[in-house]
């Protein structure tokens, strides 16, 4: 019997006896609650009590590299090691049988911190500050375990229910990295609005990362648009507070916010000193925020989904001429002609065009690209991920994704035919629909309109709004 273990320890990736998974828990693979390139997240029950959790499954025939294998077991360890505070995820336990790794943790069916917000009809410093204070003690927690999260962002906290009291939670620790004083880390991770300039400029960088994110995020909060984008992060733009709503938001809400996204790392302040700031303690005021914040809460998570789908559209439209250059470069990393790019075919296509990408970095850009979630990236999600960079959207191009998603031509896009859109394209999601066209549809009729349409692909960016 020990032999036959060892054996099983010896071809595991967990290093430990594999399970019969389906024996301790059911997955509903009809109930997705997030996927990306490396792994699916569905609810599941488990049989002995029938009570329902999170699962991350995540298919070991592309964890195929030793590093790939390592960042699995490190995602593991942290939240092993992080499980236990309030407000973050808590592990139930980590299986692995033939095909898969399991993660099952705690399920939080509240809903994503912006939707939550945007719902409310009264929404006040004071309640930003209380929200705040949730996320910020868990990065306090998790920083004094010498742990990164490396990714936080507003779709990575989670309430826990839908009650009204219901506890804030920090989800996902796929990219986080157990941090020791003296290591040096460079890997780039580009969750774009949220990520730090000493990334970006490809400096070695610390706990403070996660000080710049959440900075971020509290500036979402207050105002409904991020302060940057991304080549504005690079640019060294200072941090706009002359626009609304901001000369109704208390100054101590603005010192904060310029001392987390202070952009000399060794200055920016602390996940400590942030819970002692004032503003958290007792100074933020108890009045209404402007309502363009909440209004513009519902566009920024909207936008991006619907975006996705226009760009994919356009992708399908474009000529073969349009594309060339795109196609010869799919064709030049899809080595094995199979009409799609695996993870390793990426890294080698990269580094053959001289980009010196990392194993990290590499995942999260299979996983914005890949859509449909099934760990490669196809032609058309290749050529969507990259025609904006391309200058290949214009005004033919919006006209041509318009007309195709405006189905029955009434020169409008309804309901059923986004569902029929986001169907068609691997993309589906029926609890989201009425959400996008509602954030969408200025007029309040119920449908997006051409000039809606392009409003959105400009706005869609989601560079901040006077």
């Amino acid at each position: 019997m020990n032999i036959v273990s060892s054996l099983f320890r010896a071809g595991s990736i967990l290093g430990k006896s594999l399970d019969d998974f389906k024996k301790l828990y059911k997955i509903d693979k009809k109930q997705v609650l997030g996927s990306g390139g490396f792994g699916t997240t569905y609810i599941c029950k488990e049989i002995s009590t029938d009570k329902s959790y999170a699962c991350k499954s995540i298919p070991k025939k592309l964890l195929k590299t030793e590093e790939l294998k390592e960042s699995v077991r490190t995602e593991i360890r942290i939240m092993e090691i992080v499980s236990g505070h309030s407000n973050i995820v808590q592990i139930k336990g980590s299986y692995e049988d033939k095909k898969f790794i399991h993660i099952v943790m705690e399920l939080c069916s509240g809903g994503e911190l912006l939707d939550r917000i945007k719902d409310k009809k009264y929404y006040t410093e004071k309640d930003a500050a209380k929200i705040f204070r949730s996320i910020m003690d868990a990065v306090d927690n998790f920083h004094s375990l010498d742990v990164i999260h490396r990714d936080l962002k507003p779709e990575n906290l989670l309430f826990e229910s839908h009650h009204d009291n219901a506890v804030l939670k920090t989800i996902d620790f796929g990219c986080s990295v157990h941090f020791k004083e003296g290591t040096e880390l460079k890997d780039k991770i580009k969750s774009k609005y949220y990520v730090a300039p000493e990334i970006l400029q490809g400096d070695s960088y610390g706990k403070e990362i996660d000080i710049w994110s959440a900075g971020v995020i509290l500036y979402i909060l207050l105002c409904g648009n991020p302060p940057f984008a991304e080549h504005e992060i690079m640019d060294g733009k200072k941090v706009d507070f002359g626009s609304t709503p901001w000369h109704g938001i208390s100054p101590k809400a603005k010192n904060l916010i310029e001392k987390m996204l202070e952009r000399d790392q060794e200055k920016r302040i602390s996940a400590k000193d942030v819970l002692e700031h004032p503003w958290i303690t007792t100074e933020a005021p108890d009045k209404p925020l402007d309502n363009v914040v909440l209004s513009r809460l519902k566009q920024f998570q909207a936008m991006n989904k619907l975006k996705k789908l226009a760009l994919k559209v356009i992708a399908e439209s474009l000529s073969e001429e349009e594309i060339n250059d795109l196609k010869t470069i799919f064709q030049n990393i899809d080595t094995d002609k199979s009409g799609s790019i695996t993870y390793e075919e990426l890294i080698a296509g990269l580094n053959r065009f001289g980009s010196k990408i990392s194993e990290t970095e590499a995942k999260q850009l299979m996983e914005s690209a890949d859509v449909d979630g099934n760990g490669t990236i196809d032609y058309n999600e290749f050529i969507t991920a990259t025609i904006q960079r391309h200058g290949l959207v214009r005004e033919e191009s919006l006209r041509k994704a318009f007309r195709c998603l405006d189905k029955d031509g009434s020169q409008y896009i309804t309901k059923d035919e986004l569902d029929i859109a986001l169907k068609e394209r691997g993309m589906e999601d029926d609890a989201c629909i009425e959400k996008l066209i509602s954030e969408v549809d200025t007029d309040n009729d119920g449908k997006i309109n051409y000039e809606e349409f392009c409003a959105m692909m400009e706005n869609g960016s989601l560079q901040p709004q006077g």
